[in-house]
């Protein structure tokens, strides 16, 4: 289930991105950023976080950082309408300079799970 969330989550983030992500294979998208897939969890397991520590407001924002590769983000409710949150990713892999900044939605269902939405 971890797995399947994770590549869930990978999906939205580079088709969030443009229409050039669609053709790629994930593990390409990965590579081309410098991410790791356990830096994907680090990063799934704090957006997780963020949205269940209560109400979700505009500005809440939470770091990441995975010991093992080094790389590191924040991650910032960008805008809330009813139940949909969108966040703002902004990714450091390790040995770069440059953070990349991508948008996932996210919206509640009725039973309370955030789950990744167009």
């Amino acid at each position: 289930m971890k797995a399947l969330v994770c590549t869930a989550l990978l999906a939205a983030l580079f088709l969030g991105t443009g229409g050039i992500a669609q053709a790629k294979s994930l593990s390409r998208i990965i590579a081309e950023m410098g991410l790791s897939p356990a830096d994907f969890e680090v990063l799934s397991a704090t957006s997780n976080a963020l949205l269940s520590s209560g109400s979700p407001s505009v500005g809440q924002e939470r770091a990441w950082l995975n010991q093992e590769t080094g790389s590191k983000g924040t991650i910032r409710v960008q805008s809330v309408q009813d139940n949909c949150v969108i966040l703002q990713h902004v990714v450091q892999p390790e040995g770069t300079e440059q953070a990349r900044d991508i948008r996932t939605r996210r919206c509640m269902t009725a039973d309370g799970k955030w789950i990744l939405t167009p």
